[in-house]
């Protein structure tokens, strides 16, 4: 091994730096783990005995990732180095805790259970203490022990994780509370630990038992713990008990990589470190083997405006690569088709795998989903499910596909699905008397089954209106929500956000036969669980984390959807979200994009309303990207860089065109028409100048020159 040569010599610092703790703050795409590797690597070299070392990552594989590394720079071949103690925190509690159970309490030892046997206990506990006893509003057990296990990592109780992120089930709290306390003693009565158990009762057991915590002081000589900022409180607190009492403690991470709050992850802990730790020596690695100057220049800026953090500042031997480009769809409507555009342009350079569009929530790719599968590009989707695929959006458009195909069998058991008193048996009844025209039995199940009788009635109204997908989908939408709450009590906000995105994607739509054709034209997903040659990636910025692709598009980066509308409220929220677009800027080696819409369709007013860039983006020198507008021709148009926000009227005035196109409208004419850009609408007026008023749904009215309009026959 040439450490020297090996390294850069940031990362030759701290794999040579051995003694006391040491805090190595890795920027992305620094060579982190080619760091850790080395120097476990080192620490075996020069004598240290592997079974004193250890080793504390996040997942299996990254331990024996690292371990194979180090053995092979060894020469010990391919297999982990042997002796280390490497592995995941909740895996190391599990050995300390089987070797000495007997000081817990469990003199007979104890069991570990899964997600599937916490919910079995938990139902047994919701049905002793009697709750919820036909309330369907009550979450289902899933989603209880999701609440239980955030309340633990989170260190707070359940009932504050309800008032903060599930407000719509406060109604609940009182009674969450005592089931999670009935749990943690059906727990304890049976010698069980779940998975969070594990840390906290080896958090006891080190701190109640003196001797045991000596021994395990005394047998590790080197601790080292990677992607440090994403420790939980107990996680941070094991490390200070486990501690030699050389110091000899190791933590690797970023900053501004702490992304992961939600789920307990406490950037205070990284922040923190050379408090917890006096004598900390801190290194930086800065020089990042991933992106180009020009990618990196954005993404230090980013972070410029950043609150605590440990200053650093990214920098690329790759020198040469265009500006990241700051793309401005008229709308979150046109956002998708612009960027389909953006992406087939890229894909003449690199193929589709090596593309990625990151968004901050799942339902910010719906509209994306649909024009992808228009026009033929196949994809697949990390974090979130695609919205062809979610169960909430299937029951919705059963309604429309009913209106037009009456004998459609899966629509018909979907929507029976939420009638009272209706099994499969007799969905199958009903749907074969609705096939062969059997009145008699449809009406008679009618007055049996009044809920039935008003979906037949609700279903005639659907038939009897305009074939219009907005106003459908806006009435569909007002009638399942009931049921929407019902099926889905502890999540529903999330899947009704889904539906007004479904509702703000038909309004581009002239006919129903066409939004629901390309709801359903759509070839079979494979495995999703591995990546797919010359498939575009669609990913949520969390599931993005440790990927990278040559080209990066990121959606939607404006006020209250990046950051999201939550996070406003709450500084440290905030700062979680900076450090979330930061992660996103950095998965990208040779292009990024980022998309910002000048308005956001919003579905209670029926039209466009004007929002404002990310304040991440406010705050940047606009030199730092290149400024591309969408045009009303349909193209973009690179224009002087600015981070401004919309002005009202600004994106209805048209670029000049030197040749337009002939024109198509008799001004005198109203009735129908269709925009490249803005997609169908009405002629309400014709004005001077060869120009009409046009209202459009999702944009309201626009003056458009006629040059530009095609009249519908």
């Amino acid at each position: 091994m040439d450490f020297e040569n090996d390294l850069n010599p940031a990362q030759y610092q701290a794999v040579t730096a051995t003694d006391g703790p040491l805090l190595v703050i890795a920027g992305a795409g620094s060579g982190k783990t080619r760091t850790i590797v080395y120097r476990l690597a080192r620490l075996v070299q020069m004598g240290v005995d592997p079974a004193s070392i250890l080793l504390l990552t996040f997942t299996r594989k990254a331990s024996q990732e690292m371990l194979a590394r180090a053995s092979m720079l060894l020469g010990h071949g391919g297999e982990t180095l042997p002796g280390v103690c490497g592995g995941t925190f909740h895996a190391f509690a599990y050995a300390v805790l089987r070797r000495h159970h007997q000081a817990l309490g469990f003199p007979q030892g104890f069991s570990v259970i899964d997600r599937a046997d916490a919910e079995d206990i938990l139902g047994r506990c919701k049905d002793e203490l009697g709750l919820a006893k036909g309330d369907k509003s009550f979450p289902k057990k899933s989603h209880v022990a999701e609440l239980i296990g955030k309340s633990r990592n989170k260190e707070t109780r359940v009932a504050d994780i309800v008032a903060r992120e599930s407000c719509h089930l406060l109604a609940h709290a009182d009674d969450l509370e005592r089931l999670a306390e009935a749990y943690a003693a059906s727990k304890a009565a049976h010698h069980l630990m779940d998975y969070d158990d594990l840390l906290f009762l080896l958090e006891r057991l080190l701190r109640d038992q003196p001797d045991i915590r000596d021994f395990h002081r005394a047998r590790f000589s080197h601790i080292m713990v990677d992607e440090y900022q994403d420790t939980n409180m107990v996680q941070a607190r094991l490390i200070g008990l486990l501690a030699p009492h050389t110091g000899n403690v190791m933590a690797v991470g970023d900053d501004a990589q702490s992304i992961y709050a939600f789920r307990g992850a406490n950037v205070e802990n990284i922040l923190g470190f050379p408090r917890t730790f006096p004598g900390t020596r801190i290194i930086k690695l800065e020089q990042n083997y991933r992106s180009t100057q020009p990618i990196l220049e954005l993404t230090n800026a980013i972070l410029k405006g950043a609150g605590e953090k440990f200053d650093k500042t990214l920098f690329s031997t790759r020198a040469e690569g265009p500006k990241p480009e700051l793309l401005r769809p008229f709308s979150d409507i046109t956002q998708a088709k612009m960027a389909v555009a953006k992406v087939r342009e890229l894909a003449r350079t690199w193929p589709l795998h090596e593309i990625a569009v990151l968004f901050r929530a799942g339902y910010q790719s719906y509209a994306l989903e649909v024009e992808l599968g228009k026009a033929g590009l196949p994809f697949q989707k990390y974090g979130g499910i695609k919205f062809s695929e979610a169960a909430h959006i299937k029951d919705v458009l059963a309604y429309p596909r009913l209106v037009a195909n009456p004998l459609d069998p899966a629509a018909w058991t979907r929507c029976l699905s939420f009638v009272p008193k209706i099994g499969p048996k007799t969905a199958l009844r009903l749907f074969e008397a609705t096939r062969i025209g059997d009145r008699q039995t449809l009406d008679a199940a009618s007055k049996k089954n009044p809920p039935l009788a008003e979906l037949f009635a609700f279903l005639d109204s659907l038939r009897a209106m305009p074939p219009e997908p907005g106003p459908v989908l806006e009435r569909v939408i007002a009638h399942h929500t009931p049921h929407l709450m019902d099926k889905y009590p502890e999540d529903y906000p999330r899947r009704l956000t889904g539906l007004e995105q479904l509702q703000q994607i038909a309004t581009g739509y002239a006919s129903l036969e066409a939004l629901l054709a390309d709801m359903t034209l759509e070839a079979p997903d494979e495995d999703q669980r591995k990546a797919r040659e010359d498939h575009l990636v669609l990913s949520t910025v969390h599931s993005s984390k440790g990927l990278e692709w040559s080209a990066v598009l990121i959606l939607d980066l404006v006020d209250e959807r990046f950051p999201s509308r939550h996070a406003l409220a709450r500084h440290e929220d905030l700062e979680e979200e900076r450090r979330l677009l930061y992660v996103a800027c950095t998965r990208a080696r040779d292009y990024l994009g980022l998309f910002v819409p000048e308005t956001l369709y919003n579905r209670q007013a029926g039209a466009c309303s004007p929002v404002q860039p990310s304040l991440f983006l406010r705050e940047l020198p606009a030199s730092l990207c290149s400024h591309v507008r969408e045009s009303l021709a349909g193209c973009p148009t690179p224009r002087p860089g600015s981070f401004a926000p919309y002005a009202p009227g600004r994106a209805a005035s048209p670029e000049p065109v030197s040749s337009p196109a002939p024109p198509r409208v008799d001004p005198s004419q109203l009735g129908y028409c269709r925009h490249k850009i803005f997609g169908r609408g009405k002629i309400i007026a014709r004005l001077d100048g060869g120009k009409c008023r046009v209202n459009f749904p999702g944009f309201g009215p626009k003056v458009i020159l006629s040059d530009y309009l095609e009249l519908e026959a």
